[in-house]
């Protein structure tokens, strides 16, 4: 007999950047503390940031880079949870193009973020708990092809 599976990540509220104005605004992560993790960051990675950009509509996501002697981190922070994943290039939206977080990623965590790896950004839509997820939040999903966790969070959907 099969246990129930438990589902590997619970989508909260804001997880897509969609609301609806009844249920209220969205939470927002603090630009403040993000910076202060991504200069900390650079330090324990003896490199230096690069750009930082805030989030803009329709992006769910600030980004900033990490420059160090082996290359460049592209750092992305979800603008309503503090979620940090990690990639090669910058792109208006990302699916499955996650890096593994560098040695230097607990920086973030360190002061409250959630740093999310690459097993995890990949993980099916099927593997999540999307309970809270709105009919119009499921019809752009299906618009836009998503089928991964890193697609739902780091998003640029219309």
């Amino acid at each position: 007999m099969a246990a129930d599976k438990d589902p590997a990540f619970t989508l909260p509220r804001g997880a897509t950047g969609f609301f609806r104005p009844k249920d209220g605004p969205l939470p927002h992560t603090d630009q403040r503390t993000f910076r202060a993790a991504l200069y900390a960051a650079a330090r324990e990675a003896r490199g230096r940031v690069g750009d930082v950009e805030e989030q803009t509509y329709p992006r769910t996501f600030h980004t900033a880079t990490v420059i160090e002697d082996t290359g460049e981190w592209v750092i992305l922070c979800h603008a309503y949870h503090p979620w940090i994943a990690f990639a090669r290039e910058h792109r208006a939206w990302y699916t499955e193009e996650f890096l593994t977080p560098p040695p230097w990623a607990h920086a973030f965590a360190d002061l409250g973020f959630a740093v999310l790896d690459r097993a995890q950004l990949t993980l099916s839509l099927s593997d999540l708990d999307t309970s809270v997820l709105t009919q119009g939040e499921w019809r752009a999903i299906r618009l836009y092809g998503i089928t991964t966790l890193g697609g739902v969070l780091f998003n640029a959907w219309d």
